[in-house]
């Protein structure tokens, strides 16, 4: 992976899908950050990020007709686009039918890339699972719906032959943002809900910085991690690769501890079963990923942010 301040050539063109959520956003950045022109596809008008070179495309990507307008000349496209909740049908059509639109259209339009940011959830993590690489049991299909939706997203962008598509799947995505799920929504929750302060304290806790996220995304989709014929050197070239992105993995004690400490409450410890493995991420690091945030910084930031909230709120 070259430096990212480094020129590009051609100047890449990068649809990013959610582009005004907390990962499009971040990746937004990351890819101006690399000189690319950003394409950003929102579904409402005004909503994307301020960056000089980003042009603002409303609508459905979902839409055949959308998503062949805004792949045009493009180099590359990351979908970042999932319900987090609704039922099994809601999510399937945003994005199990959803997405291969915009995969279609990219490659019809003979785009490079696709960079999909799937999740760790697809992984099967209960108690006896054991460390998770590229290659360990997904989900099965009475598990959590979020998870198995996002499995036959995956499935499904691997059907689209055409294109070279890499599939990142992240844990617990750490980072300031109204619709952070680990740095505002389980909070919330945590604050609101007495049941939901009680965990396993030795269940790991796999988690990545949302900016060290959109890093990896961007040097991906601006064509800085070279294709190789193993994936554990590098995307396949026409291939569709996933690719764990985990800084480490705490615990529960570490994340739930840190909330809780900040909201000024208890948290309750229980005993029980639960999954103790890793999620391993040596494939990232072999490409050339390099998390700049540690656990501690990550979870400093969690407890500023919630400290100035609870301050705000009076």
């Amino acid at each position: 992976m070259s430096d990212s301040t480094a020129p590009a050539s051609p100047t890449p063109v990068v649809v990013v899908t959610g582009g005004n959520g907390l990962v499009g956003s971040r990746v937004c950045a990351a890819l101006d950050d690399r000189g690319a022109t950003v394409r950003a596809v929102v579904r409402r008008a005004g909503t994307s990020p301020s960056l000089p070179d980003l042009e603002e495309h409303v609508g459905d990507f979902a839409d055949p007709e959308l998503a062949a307008r805004v792949t045009a000349g493009a180099t590359a496209v990351v979908t970042t686009v999932h319900p987090l909740g609704g039922d099994d049908e809601s999510q399937r059509t945003v994005a199990v039918e959803g997405t291969p639109v915009i995969a279609r259209a990219a490659r019809d339009n003979g785009v490079t890339w696709l960079v999909h940011v799937s999740t760790a959830a697809v992984y099967d993590r209960s108690p006896s699972a054991g460390d998770v690489d590229e290659h360990s049991a997904l989900v099965a299909d009475d598990s959590d719906v979020y998870a198995v939706t996002k499995r036959d997203t995956d499935a499904a962008l691997a059907e689209v032959d055409g294109i070279t598509r890499v599939l990142l799947r992240p844990p617990a995505i750490l980072g300031v943002g109204e619709t952070s799920i680990w740095n505002s929504v389980r909070p919330a929750q945590i604050r609101d809900d007495a049941s939901e302060r009680t965990a396993v304290p030795e269940k790991s806790f796999a988690w990545v910085h949302v900016d060290d996220l959109a890093r990896l995304a961007a040097d991906v989709a601006t064509g800085r991690v070279a294709c190789a014929d193993d994936p554990e050197r590098g995307p396949v070239e026409g291939a569709c690769t996933p690719v764990n992105v985990a800084a480490g993995t705490g615990t529960q004690r570490d994340y739930l501890g840190a909330v809780t400490g900040a909201l000024g409450l208890e948290p309750v410890w229980e005993e029980g079963e639960s999954w103790t493995g890793d999620l391993v991420s040596e494939r990232a690091r072999r490409w050339g990923w390099t998390p700049q945030l540690d656990l501690d910084a990550a979870l400093a930031e969690l407890a500023a942010g919630l400290r100035a909230e609870a301050e705000d709120r009076g």
